[in-house]
């Protein structure tokens, strides 16, 4: 089952008191059965104003939105002064409230309005409305569920709005499956889903597949994000989607960063490419060397993960990757070191 497919998403406060619509969109003549699903709520008539002043990103390792960091993304953008549009998008609809994160979002300080989309197909991305609210909007947030959906809005309309949004000094975020496609490697889940163990005992397992050439943001670039991190022990995993990154030159620099965020973490990334964590652990996983082995059909070997354990309070600098801080663990014929989770800082 692809990644998160499985996991409800979850409800945030109840709703507030604010307008609540839901329009029923034709995708495309052509597909009578394709349909967009919109919810707005807050003020009907979006914020103006000629420059903001992100970008701002928000990383979580679970769907929910992470109020302490949400609103830190709000203030960055808005800095100061006015409110903010933010959009949902969906490629799934929530159980219970069809609009949990704005339920949360709407709540916020300095929102004026929330807008949820529910796009059941790869088509919807070219949606005229989707797009132009999209576009209309500060903050884009990618809901959770399953990956390979968004991966699919690669080289679409879609995909060019939420880049426009943080190109005018807005942001982006995303929990889970939301999280996921946020890093510039994206840990696609599309022909399966697979864990650690299957990982490591072979790196080019055919649920290890990556989509890259989507999003990558300013200071965030040779990134493999993960979520659930320690709750569904994906540490093993991570270090079998370094590994590959390296090997197949999915990088720009020679190096690959996962970052692993707990369930009820989140990052909260500035302009700056300071990340401040909320919530729950998160961690950093460098490789910085070529694997020794990294073959299909074989178990992984790599010798000296470098792996920063971040707690809630602490920072990461991804504009500036720091050089200490670090402890390291190992692979060896697909078998990890002990203690992935926690460890001495070697300087």
């Amino acid at each position: 089952m692809p990644l998160g497919s499985h996991r409800r998403r979850r409800a945030g406060r109840a709703a507030v008191a604010a307008v609540l619509t839901a329009t029923a969109l034709l995708s495309f003549p052509a597909i009578a059965e394709a349909k967009v699903t919109r919810y707005r709520s807050g003020s009907a008539g979006d914020v103006s104003r000629p420059s903001w002043n992100g970008p701002a990103y928000t990383m979580n390792g679970s769907g929910a939105i992470v109020p302490a960091t949400m609103t830190k993304a709000v203030d960055a953008i808005r800095g100061g002064s006015g409110s903010i549009d933010v959009t949902v998008l969906a490629a799934s609809a929530a159980s219970g409230s069809p609009t949990p994160e704005c339920d949360v979002i709407t709540g916020l300080p300095n929102v004026n309005s929330c807008t949820t989309y529910v796009l059941t197909s790869a088509q919807d991305a070219s949606n005229t409305q989707v797009n132009t609210d999209v576009r209309n909007s500060e903050f884009v947030y990618f809901a959770g569920g399953n990956q390979c959906n968004y991966a699919r809005w690669k080289g679409t309309p879609l995909q060019a709005s939420v880049q426009s949004v943080v190109a005018k000094g807005g942001g982006v975020g995303g929990g889970s499956a939301g999280h996921h496609i946020n890093s510039s490697i994206v840990y696609d889940a599309c022909a399966a889903s697979t864990d650690s163990a299957t990982a490591l005992a072979n790196p080019y397992d055919r649920s290890v597949t990556f989509t890259t050439g989507m999003f990558s943001w300013p200071n965030y670039g040779d990134t493999v994000n993960d979520s659930h991190f320690v709750t569904r022990d994906r540490m093993g995993r991570t270090m079998a989607f370094v590994a590959r990154a390296l090997k197949d030159g999915l990088t720009t620099s020679g190096k690959a960063w996962g970052v692993g965020v707990e369930e009820g973490g989140s990052l909260f990334v500035d302009r700056n490419g300071l990340a401040t964590l909320a919530g729950q652990d998160a961690y950093v996983v460098l490789g910085d060397h070529a694997p020794e082995q990294v073959v299909s059909g074989r178990p992984l070997t790599y010798s000296g993960f470098k792996i920063w354990h971040l707690t809630p309070g602490s920072t990461y600098d991804f504009a500036n990757r720091p050089t200490c801080g670090y402890y390291t663990r190992s692979v060896v014929n697909g078998v990890p070191d002990s203690n992935l989770y926690s460890g001495t800082p070697v300087c």
